[in-house]
């Protein structure tokens, strides 16, 4: 079993909702959802595209899928979670706009976030404790001759390339695309997640997800929520 750390929009919300149908699924139920109806983006080319992100379910990574390091437990990682989270006050996000992210159609902030990468760094490295070393395989998987000098250093370290100054909050809506298929989907993307991206999006909750077993949808586990603003102590 893998866990992951992630921000998820509030369920219910507008968000949330168009999330889960432009993906196909929804993680916080496991079930699935029927896609919409796009213009010039039929909804049998959209589960295509977004096969690859509907497994990890609608979500921007802060801590990447981890197993338990030895002498821990799930029980004291949601233990953790919980204090971490009474700590942690909640914020709102910049405005997410569509974008291209190296060929994936993903939703990113239009401005940097000094609270947003607090808050990333803080969860990258209060559960570090919890997770065990990357195995050969995993370190293999990630391509580690691919990745800039610091991105190895992180990867060997932290389990994961992009952290801290590495780090791009995204939450990605497609596989990678070529031109013009890329375009076009970004273009359906944003009409789509218009009107929910008119809304303030706030992060006022911690996320962890699970994968059950090896390739398996990660669904969310536990939700925690953060404390309110005027008992800020990190983030």
């Amino acid at each position: 079993m893998r866990y992951a750390f992630y921000f998820s929009p509030e369920p219910d919300t507008e968000l949330a909702r168009c999330g889960a149908s432009w993906l196909g699924r929804d993680a916080v139920t496991g079930v699935a959802v029927e896609h919409p109806e796009l213009d010039g983006l039929g909804t049998d080319e959209l589960a295509v595209i977004t096969a690859p992100a509907r497994r990890y379910g609608f979500h921007a990574t802060l801590k990447a899928p981890f197993r338990l390091a030895d002498g821990t437990n799930e029980a004291g990682l949601v233990d953790a979670m919980a204090r971490f989270a009474a700590a942690t006050s909640g914020f709102d996000l910049p405005s997410l706009t569509v974008a291209d992210l190296g060929g994936f159609v993903a939703l990113v902030p239009d401005e940097a976030s000094a609270g947003l990468q607090a808050f990333a760094d803080a969860v990258v490295e209060s559960f570090e404790r919890y997770r065990a070393p990357l195995s050969e395989a995993d370190i293999v998987r990630r391509n580690p001759d691919r990745l800039a000098p610091e991105e190895r250093d992180y990867l060997m370290r932290w389990g994961y390339p992009y952290v801290f100054d590495r780090f791009r909050f995204h939450m990605t809506l497609s596989r990678r695309l070529d031109q013009p298929d890329l375009d076009r989907v970004r273009h359906a993307a944003a009409a789509y997640f218009a009107k929910a991206l008119a809304q303030p999006v706030a992060v006022n909750a911690l996320s962890l997800f699970v994968e059950p077993e090896p390739g398996a949808p990660f669904q969310l586990h536990t939700r925690v929520r953060l404390a309110p603003t005027e008992k800020r102590k990190t983030a």
